[in-house]
């Protein structure tokens, strides 16, 4: 923080009397700049960051909400100081509550011993990141009067406000991945912020899906009909599309895949938060290896529910030109012909292949992280976006290797009705033709455009979600 605000605030007197009301009155005029006897959010955030202090983006609004008493918009001195006493009240109570031996310092251990108690595992060199981050004097622990600096211009107050303020600027390891469903705090769920990062999530999920269907179709392509005796490129490949059904027929399949983010992402979300509460002793706290269950049994569940619209997307995707008129008319004629249990093919692998995924992707992701935070962090504990991305990325790409052959078996199994009868198979004699005439490699095609498409994927999904975000008003 700004040497300035340190003498103007922080000193040593902890009581409210003249020396503490003046310090307030010098800080509340150097921020009021118009001199006008109000700070209002832009001199609010433009005199911090003069002084010095970094805070989260919202965070001047929060203040100035949460001190207005009289809904002007702005905090006059009354309202500024007696924010500000409330505030470090708050604050007290959190210091207190990390300071397990009363020395009046907080170390690395507690911060380790007190985020572990409310189900968040992190490393010692973790919360010696966090620290680092805090401790001014570099003694490797923080006393009341740098956990009043760090803090005092922050919303957060108690300590699982604060937890997440570290879980959002210092990436903390609490199992977070592309599997596991994203969680909101009380206050999210009251102010409505995780309907609309629901929303955000979707939006982004429909245009990055868009963007990538032709190599998503051509994936479908090559696992159904390539082969040993038929060998497909993409070029060859997306020359017969083309040249079959027009340009336009790259899209194919790609409206129906849309149609179930929606519900999907809504099922997962609200399923995830029941198996949370199952799954943990008091509801609340949950240790990372009850998330990682959580999570497939959430992502399971959403399956279950939209599976049919899993089945239509391989058939749309496969479709010759003129053979459906679109998804009503393609659910129609697979449940004429060939019954309600078409729309199921194909679920057992796509079943077990989530728990192989979710897995690999979530501790390949956490191992990267860690790594890099190890090898290249020096004060912080937070590894920006890139780098975040890039785990995600490469994680994401692992867990599709490992559960690919079962991906490969269920869109064959989700297409056997465009086959003869005598070729439809089981998931274990599919498993076994394939690796007999085709070999082990036989199970991984279609895999080159299903990799290319994940970059492309990761990068237009974060910078639609991050455009929806602002545009919902979310900060």
């Amino acid at each position: 923080m700004h040497p300035i605000l340190r003498r103007l605030l922080l000193d040593e007197c902890q009581c409210w009397d003249a020396e503490s009301k003046r310090s307030y009155e010098d800080l509340f005029e150097k921020l009021d700049t118009n001199k006008d006897g109000k700070v209002d959010v832009a001199e609010l955030r433009a005199g911090l960051t003069a002084m010095g202090i970094t805070f989260r983006k919202g965070a001047a609004q929060k203040i100035v909400a949460s001190g207005d008493q009289n809904k002007d918009g702005s905090l006059d001195f009354n309202e500024f100081s007696k924010y500000l006493k409330d505030h470090e009240k708050k604050l007290r109570l959190a210091f207190k509550s990390l300071d397990k031996n009363n020395d009046g310092r907080i170390d690395a251990s507690e911060i380790q011993l007190s985020l572990g108690e409310l189900g968040i595992d992190i490393s010692k060199e973790e919360a010696r990141k966090i620290l680092q981050s805090i401790d001014i004097d570099g003694t490797m622990t923080v006393d009341w009067s740098e956990w009043r600096e760090h803090f005092l211009f922050n919303p957060a107050t108690n300590l699982e406000e604060i937890i997440r303020y570290w879980k959002h600027s210092s990436v903390l390891d609490i199992g977070d991945s592309l599997a596991i469903p994203d969680e909101f705090t009380d206050e999210e769920r009251t102010t409505g912020v995780w309907w609309r990062q629901l929303v955000a999530g979707a939006m982004a999920g429909a245009v990055s899906r868009t963007g990538t269907a032709p190599l998503d179709r051509m994936k479908i392509f090559m696992q159904v009909h390539a082969s040993k005796s038929n060998k497909i490129s993409l070029v060859d490949g997306f020359k017969q599309m083309i040249k079959e059904g027009g340009f336009t027929s790259l899209w194919r399949g790609n409206g129906v895949n849309v149609l179930k983010i929606a519900p999907e992402t809504a099922i997962k979300f609200m399923a995830y938060e029941q198996y949370k509460k199952l799954l943990s002793s008091d509801g609340e706290k949950i240790q990372i290896h009850q998330r990682f269950m959580s999570g497939s049994l959430a992502g399971a569940t959403a399956q279950t529910a939209i599976y049919p619209l899993e089945v239509m997307k391989t058939r749309l995707a496969l479709r010759k030109t003129g053979q459906y008129s679109g998804m009503l008319d393609c659910a129609r004629k697979i449940l004429k012909k060939e019954g309600l249990k078409a729309f199921y093919k194909g679920y057992v692998p796509n079943i077990l292949g989530i728990i192989p995924y979710a897995g690999i992707d979530l501790a390949v992701y956490e191992s990267l992280k860690n790594a890099w935070l190890s090898r290249y962090a020096k004060d912080t504990a937070n590894p920006g976006v890139t780098v975040l991305l890039g785990c995600g990325t490469i994680s994401s790409t692992c867990g599709q290797l490992a559960s690919y052959p079962l991906a490969l078996v269920r869109t064959r199994m989700q297409a056997q009705a465009s086959l003869d009868k005598a070729d439809q198979a089981t998931m274990r004699s599919l498993l076994s033709t394939i690796i007999a005439k085709e070999g082990f490699f036989g199970m991984y095609r279609g895999i080159l455009p299903n990799f290319m498409k994940v970059i492309p994927a990761v990068s237009i999904s974060y910078v639609v979600y991050e455009y929806t975000k602002n545009a919902l008003g979310i900060s």
